[in-house]
């Protein structure tokens, strides 16, 4: 009877051995491949858009430094194009490229690069001229009830983080230094839920070109892009991403003029933690037309 018992308390304990092993290898495998799937998207190629004798326009992976004089800091965009295109370094720039524009850290998208110093001067110009016209999508926290909003708020450097991250307030804040004009245009294209949350979809077009405009302008109206660690005050640390894509540049300057558009990364039907429940802006060019109103 004694022998018959502990035969049985074994095979318990064997079965119970080989379910906790089935699961723990369950569990390993779905962490490895996470980590793999995740790697991927950090370090996926940088897509060319354009390409001509004065102008290289690519589409940045998010998560990835523009330049950096960190030696050791190898996820740059200046990194990925010498070994892309090492014909195209030019050794005596301090950055390899002449960078027409800037993108942060975890946005992605359009981004231009001039091949040249005629080119480089042209576009700075353009720039300074407001002959350029750039748009980003969002998804952003909650409900946005208006349908377009005009966002006119000074931005300047908080005092509080002055180094790092380089953070950023609007001039309301006691902690805003140096504050200047900022203005975005803002469109609401879908209402969703994002995790069973609620979220909105947007399209941006920002006026001025202050660090981290878009980022701070949507936390100001109290919708902070999903994802944004710095602007949700340490809170948003869930989704894998900042969810703010450069969609569309619109840069015409006197030796070319280019217009170039990316794909939508945050299609519902790529996204799947995110569901659209309310469409009401197509994205296609009356959207362009409506928000260039917008702006005038």
């Amino acid at each position: 009877m004694v022998k018959v018992n502990i035969n049985r308390f074994l095979h318990t304990c064997t079965l119970i051995v080989c379910n906790l092993t089935y699961t723990i290898i369950r569990l390993i495998h779905s962490y490895i491949k996470r980590l793999v799937s995740d790697w991927y998207e950090k370090h996926r190629s940088v897509k060319i858009m354009h390409r001509s004798e004065n102008f290289l326009i690519v589409d940045k992976p998010y998560d990835m430094y523009i330049n950096s004089n960190n030696p050791d800091r190898k996820n740059t965009l200046q990194t990925e194009l010498r070994e892309m295109l090492p014909d195209l370094v030019n050794p005596r720039l301090c950055h390899e490229f002449h960078f027409v524009h800037r993108l942060d850290y975890p946005t992605s998208g359009v981004m231009c690069i001039a091949l040249n110093k005629r080119a480089a001067r042209a576009a700075s110009s353009a720039f300074e001229n407001h002959k350029v016209q750039k748009f980003y999508l969002a998804l952003v926290h909650g409900h946005i009830h208006e349908p377009h909003i005009v966002i006119d708020k000074p931005i300047g450097a908080d005092v509080r983080e002055m180094t790092g991250n380089h953070k950023m307030c609007t001039n309301d804040s006691i902690f805003c230094d140096k504050p200047r004009r900022s203005y975005t245009t803002l469109v609401v294209l879908e209402h969703g839920f994002w995790k069973g949350k609620p979220a909105t979809k947007i399209l941006l077009a920002p006026g001025t070109g202050r660090r981290h405009q878009l980022r701070v302008h949507c936390h100001h109206i109290g919708h902070t892009v999903i994802g944004d660690y710095t602007y949700s005050e340490g809170k948003d640390i869930e989704p894998h991403r900042t969810y703010l894509h450069s969609l569309r540049l619109v840069l015409n300057c006197d030796i070319e003029n280019m217009d170039v558009r990316t794909a939508d990364p945050f299609d519902a039907s790529v996204l799947s933690d995110y569901k659209a429940t309310n469409v009401t802006k197509i994205l296609d060019e009356n959207i362009f037309r409506d928000i260039y109103k917008l702006m005038e």
